[in-house]
């Protein structure tokens, strides 16, 4: 008799284990159907994250387009740049700094100043400790040059209101802070027109030009820090180089050699299709959940 309760007994433990292995193995499927991000390719194919990575790794310059917002842009962010540091030399740099700012971020980099010092010295974004501070670590533990490479926003602000005209007024010191002038501009570039196009025309001709001198100045910077046989990761607002305009565009003006490669972020309800609007918007484009957490 004891010995059949001691089957018994067994068999009932047997069929718990089998249900708790089938649960789990259900929690896990249903997790892997409800990724945070998918990636895509131009045309909107699905792609791993390796075949991306040995691919920017092959190039000379990365615009890494991201929503100033987003936790999953941030986190690849990092992981696409501490990978990539064990395959090539790098230089960083961010639209995030700009360039008045580029001393004490480099003596930060250098170890020749503190966290605290840099944040009351430099005009760090409100997200700096949570989405860009690690990046800037990554530079500092491999001893990687930190580009500033954005005009400092006052002098975009003249723009919008004055146009490029305004610059002329500048000192020969902050004109060493911007790209040189006169700007290149074509007007024509899809991305000012539509700029125009969702004011609603508010803001005139001057504010694709602010949006022009932003992107002049990181392509100048950019190209000032680019060093040959490494690899240039700058990080931007997706904006900057969607399409491959922008930040892009300056570049192909300047350094048509230059093998460059383009990531940005999206957002889709459903995640597993890329949706029409978004394709060709990036050579690689992570597709993110809309409901995912922002990170301010």
């Amino acid at each position: 008799m004891k010995t059949i309760v001691s089957i018994f007994s067994s068999i009932q433990h047997l069929i718990l284990l089998v249900l708790l292995i089938v649960m789990c193995g259900t929690q896990i499927a249903m997790a892997q159907q409800k990724p945070a991000y998918i990636l895509y390719n131009s045309k909107g194919k699905k792609i791993s994250y390796s075949r991306m990575l040995q691919t920017v790794s092959e190039k000379d310059i990365l615009l890494f387009g991201e929503y100033h917002n987003n936790a999953i842009a941030h986190w690849l962010q990092f992981e696409v740049t501490n990978d990539l540091q064990k395959l090539r030399a790098l230089v960083l740099g961010a639209e995030m700094f700009e360039q008045d700012n580029q001393e004490a971020l480099s003596q930060f980099v250098q170890g020749k100043i503190s966290a605290k010092q840099l944040d009351s010295s430099a005009r760090l974004w409100k997200n700096y400790p949570t989405d860009y501070a690690p990046l800037v670590q990554i530079a500092k533990a491999n001893q990687l040059a930190f580009a500033a490479t954005n005009i400092p926003r006052k002098f975009a602000s003249l723009v919008a209101r004055g146009g490029f005209e305004a610059l002329d007024t500048l000192s020969s010191i902050q004109k060493t802070w911007i790209a040189p002038l006169p700007v290149l501009y074509d007007s024509t570039l899809p991305g000012y027109k539509n700029m125009v196009a969702m004011m609603g025309g508010h803001g005139g001709s001057n504010l694709p030009k602010a949006q022009a001198i932003k992107d002049a100045t990181m392509a100048h910077f950019i190209l000032q820090y680019y060093r040959p046989g490494s690899l240039f990761i700058h990080y931007n607002g997706s904006y900057h180089s969607d399409f491959f305009e922008g930040i892009g565009w300056y570049l192909q003006q300047q350094r048509p050699d230059l093998k460059r490669v383009t990531i940005t972020t999206v957002s889709q309800k459903d995640i597993h299709h890329l949706e029409k609007e978004h394709l060709g918007r990036a050579d690689f484009i992570i597709c993110v959940d809309e409901d995912m957490t922002n990170t301010y």
